[in-house]
């Protein structure tokens, strides 16, 4: 039997990478990245579409706390997915700032978030004001079969 207390990585299934894993295995093995997250749990029980429970929330990784730019690309992996400042890291190649993950309909509302904050950060560090703007990307991925993903929006229609 499997032993499923262990996730499988990809070296465990034979794909080739260079160099070795960092301590813990993750991104944050990686100096100078940082990862946060916030979730929202409310409600239990049964999934009811327009009621609850809810499981969601938002990932936010900063690849450099300086903003200076970083190597970067983007591929969409089956056709589905909104992000945005895609266009911009494709004629660019590279992003500035956080890349944040998540929920289907939470995509505006956490770009506009972001957004606020790097214009909060950059008004109180000099460092930070000299980069001179920043288009966030931001990623959507469904998380309806965890929550009730148009439970706000069905508020309104009642």
């Amino acid at each position: 039997m499997a032993d499923v207390s262990r996730k499988e990585r990809a070296r465990d299934l034979g794909v080739p990478f260079e160099g070795s894993p960092g301590p813990f295995n993750a991104i944050t093995d990686v100096a100078g990245v940082k990862v946060g997250h916030s979730t929202i749990i409310e409600g239990e029980g049964r999934l009811e579409v327009g009621k609850g429970p809810v499981r969601t929330g938002v990932t936010a990784i900063l690849p450099r706390e300086n903003y200076e730019p970083v190597f970067a690309g983007w591929s969409c992996l089956n056709g589905n997915g909104e992000m945005t400042g895609t266009t911009w890291v494709e004629e660019s190649g590279f992003l500035m700032g956080p890349v944040l993950i998540t929920n289907t309909h939470s995509v505006g509302v956490v770009h506009d978030a972001v957004t606020e904050w790097i214009l909060e950060k950059r008004a109180r560090d000099p460092e930070v004001a000299e980069a001179f703007w920043s288009l966030p990307v931001v990623a959507e991925t469904y998380d309806g079969r965890l929550t009730a993903i148009l439970r706000k929006y069905n508020r309104l229609a009642e």
